[in-house]
């Protein structure tokens, strides 16, 4: 029967709990890392070293906890034990339950002589699927902690995993159990408040429901009073207490699962979680948080050079200075949804989620994220490495919004240009079957540190560039298979892949994952390919003479900021139309963007 109706047990081992990025993650040995909170608090300060209130305050609070409030202690030995026998005792019998259904069919096809027809096999492995997805869902509930985090890429992989699981998990991206709220104030008023304040002198307003609750921490929406600079409305992050060692501990628990089914797996997730447990400290460390904010956004602010400002495709909100400690964060607040919960608040107010408008935004949210990453990850090298459905927001006015720096990720220089050169070589190749670029592409993949199996074929390198880079690909050289869980994948020729690129890796399949589910056709590789050259350029120092040479006011640059003013004049006349007529506009546009898409893919397959 078709093997895209049915996971392999390798593939279904993996699903359940050791999914989580899909490959390996780990810190380049590049730029000097962040290593404590006291140098992120230097780095912090230094920065605004000219205002006394960019200070930090609170952070050594004394502070007590209200009455009638107690902090939660962390899990004794004997809880880390229950724990971990609740995990064990629900996480193998859905990886048996596989294995049980794969051999239960092959006796019946080879034994029995029973051959099930594609469709026969479609509903049993739906009921599988679907028993597989509720008890997942259950213990996830059960646990929350760190296993959150696996139901987060899972739910944003409907390309990848079956809707059965993409369905029950969609819930955990933003919306967990949250801590009391009594609870919360208690840890803002410990971390920030003087000995002598109330909670009322810095916050006029506090909603008692959280925007959304994590597996680290909730977000509150607040007012400043007039003493801390208000009135103004900001976001209040707040970590849950005693969460560290649980979640340490649920990584402890990934590790051994991955350990245990490290021969059957397509990929070493042990390295995974053993990455991901070195990593985990930082974003319990919301000084370093904020310093990654400013750092993504003064990156993309201006061009490569420095020499001209630029415009940022979607919204990063902002640390408020002095109210900055390591386990609560004052920040901008994004009036919106998170994109986990997009389609429902469309429906709620009536508009298609499939309508022309629907689609655009599509197209507009692709362009950004894919411009962000790009930029981040090509010319600084230092990126958001945590982008999920709940941390991309879609703002009221129609913005898009990202938010939760505390994961983020700093690649070597080196990497970074020979992983532009990649970038170049896929956006420039003269077709899809040329020998001289496949194999031009395949050199650069295994000069990024690619490793491929002894008995990989000579195009495995070059396929697993094209398919994680470039979704535009019909038919990948080797005769791979496009498909992940494919035994024929060529993600299953991988023995190991960069440590400095993994969480480029994640980027790239949560941008593939959505245009996937937007049925956009996107390649990463042609939209970052002009950002690839100016970093490049920018390398070799081509920039710097064109620095020199620039005086005045541009002509190019007053086109530019006339097609930014238009373009913005133009989006605000279509939200303003009657609905009927901005239906039919939308669609007009839309028609128009595809055309072009399947032009230029045209174009590509007869080079």
């Amino acid at each position: 029967y078709s093997s895209n109706m049915r996971f392999s047990s390798y593939s279904l081992a993996a699903l359940s709990f050791t999914a989580v990025t899909g490959i390996a993650r780990a810190f380049s040995p590049g730029p000097p890392r962040i290593t404590s909170a006291a140098t992120a608090r230097a780095i912090y300060e230094e920065a605004g070293a000219a205002s006394t209130s960019r200070r930090l305050v609170g952070c050594n609070s004394v502070q007590q906890p209200p009455e009638g409030v107690e902090f939660p202690a962390p899990l004794s030995k004997a809880d880390r034990l229950k724990r971990a026998a609740t995990f064990w005792g629900n996480a193998l019998p859905i990886v048996a339950s596989y294995f049980g259904k794969n051999a239960e069919i092959q006796i019946r096809e080879r034994l029995l002589g029973q051959c099930l027809n594609d469709e026969e096999c479609e509903v049993i492995w739906d009921e599988q699927h679907e028993a597989g997805a509720e008890k997942l869902s259950s213990t996830i509930t059960e646990l929350k902690g760190f296993y959150v985090k696996t139901a987060q890429i899972i739910a944003s992989r409907a390309d990848l995993f079956p809707k059965q699981y993409t369905e029950k998990l969609s819930g955990f991206t933003d919306n967990l159990d949250p801590m009391p709220v009594e609870l919360a104030k208690a840890v803002v008023s410990q971390e920030l408040l003087r000995k002598d304040e109330k909670f009322e002198d810095m916050f006029i307003e506090f909603d008692e429901v959280p925007l959304g609750s994590a597996s680290i921490a909730q977000v509150h929406r607040a007012v400043l009073s007039e003493k801390y600079g208000g009135p103004r409305e900001v976001a209040v992050k707040i970590q849950r207490p005693a969460i560290e060692p649980k979640l340490l501990g649920d990584i402890a628990n990934l590790k051994q699962l991955a350990k245990t089914l490290r021969e059957s797996l397509p990929l070493d997730y042990y390295t995974v979680f053993s990455e991901l447990e070195t990593q985990l400290t930082d974003e319990f460390d919301f000084v370093k948080e904020a310093v990654a904010m400013d750092r993504i956004y003064n990156g993309l602010a201006r061009s490569i050079d420095g020499s001209e400002e630029t415009e940022i495709p979607l919204v990063i909100p902002r640390p408020v200075p002095g109210l900055i400690c390591r386990r609560v964060l004052v920040m901008d607040f994004l009036k919106g949804v998170p994109l986990s919960r997009a389609r429902e608040e469309m429906l709620k107010k009536g508009i298609d989620p499939d309508s022309p408008e629907s689609k655009l935004f599509g197209r507009k949210l692709l362009r950004a994220l894919t411009y962000v990453f790009g930029r981040s990850i090509l010319e600084t090298g230092f990126f958001h490495a945590d982008p999920h459905p709940g941390n991309i927001f879609v703002l009221d006015d129609g913005r898009i919004g990202l938010i939760d720096f505390g994961q983020v990720k700093q690649i070597s220089g080196r990497r970074r240009e020979t992983f532009s050169k990649v970038m170049l070589a896929l956006a420039n190749r003269e077709g899809d079957g040329n020998a001289e670029d496949l194999k031009k592409i395949g050199n650069l993949a295994l000069e990024l540190g690619v490793e491929l199996n002894d008995d990989a074929k000579p195009e495995a390198a070059c396929a697993v560039a094209m398919w994680l880079w470039d979704g535009t690909v019909d038919n990948l050289p080797g005769g791979y298979d496009k498909g992940e869980l494919s035994p024929n994948s060529p993600v299953k020729e991988l023995k190991s892949f960069p440590q400095d690129l993994v969480l480029v890796g994640r980027s790239s399949i949560l941008i593939k994952g959505l245009s996937s589910r937007l049925n956009i056709p996107w390649s990463l590789a042609k939209e970052w390919g002009p950002i690839a050259q100016n970093a490049l350029d920018y390398s070799a120092g081509k920039f710097a003479t064109e620095t020199k040479e620039k005086s005045g006011v541009r002509f190019r640059d007053v086109v530019r900021l006339t097609k930014r003013w238009g373009k913005a004049k133009a989006t605000a006349a279509v939200t303003k139309l009657p609905s009927p007529l901005r239906t039919r506009v939308a669609a007009a546009i839309v028609k128009v963007q595809e055309r072009r898409a399947r032009k230029a893919l045209v174009v590509n397959k007869n080079k």
